[in-house]
């Protein structure tokens, strides 16, 4: 596939998404990616040491054993280790290797370009995330807070019980801005790229970083392969989806240049310091996760927003889209010109 075919499955994904009529016939592919990747956690995701007890009267016995359950110890994070590197492996190659096949199948034909891009719909999010932080605005807008809370709680992780109205539209602004970039520009950059296969493997891989790729003490080991494989996937795309927001938010620079390298993530603070500073607002700060309080850099200086900026946040998201597309197009259209 190419820059062009991209452009088209943009187009075409935020025309008509993923119907809800075949969502229940037939759950979306980052479904199945995650029901896989939970049951392989599930099942290899436990220290080995758990499962040697010490059961010997005899003090030599005891020792031995001590010293034995100490070197499964020792084992155990190379081996939780080595078996997240396998999830992530299995996983991400089972769906790129489905995708190249039907890519295969689908052949270099019109007809089969075309179904190759309608393939690659479901790997693309536009439309559904715009949905998803409507839901937030709408109730956010008319005071509604019990309501738009409910709606931010599904896409983002905090807690959201005590968030008012300024904190909710900073948590969807972030989860916009960030969700622009794994759920938009990178699996477009990779389907231009990779075609199909590249597509789905970052989709996978991203989905295994979004389940396991954690740093609390249960997922940190089990989840390193994933967090290092998606850092290293939205290393360009994270980029540039900071640049299309400060494009299509007509300012941003210098707030996403300053302020980016603060986040914990290498990627995530480039297009949330950019929304931030396309809508002259601060996002970032203190959160509660699982009643844990944690600070956070904060991006931008402007004040805290407001329910209105959510639909500015929007409407810059909208630009952002229909910015890459042009990208994917015009780079199609050099390409065939440079053909002889």
């Amino acid at each position: 596939m190419s820059s062009g075919d991209a452009a088209l499955a943009l187009g075409l994904e935020a025309a008509i998404g993923y119907p809800e009529a075949l969502g229940r016939c037939l759950p979306h592919p980052v479904v199945w990616m995650g029901r896989a990747i939970e049951f392989l956690e599930l099942h290899w995701n436990r220290p080995r040491s758990a499962d040697v007890p010490v059961r010997s009267s005899r003090p030599s016995d005891a020792d031995d054993q001590r010293k034995k359950r100490a070197d499964e110890d020792v084992r155990a994070p190379c081996a939780r280790r080595g078996l997240g590197v396998a999830t992530v492996s299995l996983v991400a190659g089972a769906s790129g290797l489905l995708a190249w096949a039907v890519e295969r199948a689908c052949g270099p034909s019109p007809a089969g370009r075309a179904a190759a891009v309608l393939a690659a719909t479901p790997g693309l999010a536009q439309r559904s995330l715009r949905e998803h932080v409507e839901a937030v605005r709408a109730p956010l807008e008319r005071g509604d807070l019990a309501a738009a809370r409910q709606a931010v709680s599904r896409i983002v992780g905090r807690d959201v019980a005590a968030l008012d109205a300024s904190a909710i539209a900073a948590a969807a602004l972030e989860s916009l801005a960030e969700s622009f970039n794994d759920g938009v520009v990178a699996p477009a950059f990779w389907l231009a790229l990779a075609g199909l296969p590249g597509l789905y493997v970052y989709k996978a891989v991203n989905t295994a970083d979004s389940l396991i790729g954690h740093r609390e003490p249960r997922w940190r080991l089990f989840g390193w392969a994933a967090a290092r494989l998606d850092d290293a996937m939205n290393l360009i795309p994270a980029r540039l989806a900071g640049a299309l927001i400060a494009l299509a938010g007509g300012s941003g620079w210098r707030i996403m240049l300053r302020d980016a390298p603060q986040h914990a993530s290498p990627n995530a603070g480039w297009p949330e310091a950019a929304m931030a500073g396309a809508l002259g607002v601060q996002l970032g700060g203190p959160a509660t996760y699982d009643g844990v309080p944690t600070e956070r850099p904060r991006f931008g200086d402007g004040p805290r927003p407001a329910a209105s900026d959510l639909a500015r946040g929007l409407a810059v998201y909208g630009r952002a889209c229909l910015l890459l597309g042009l990208c994917f197009g015009a780079v199609a259209v050099a390409r065939r010109r440079r053909r002889p």
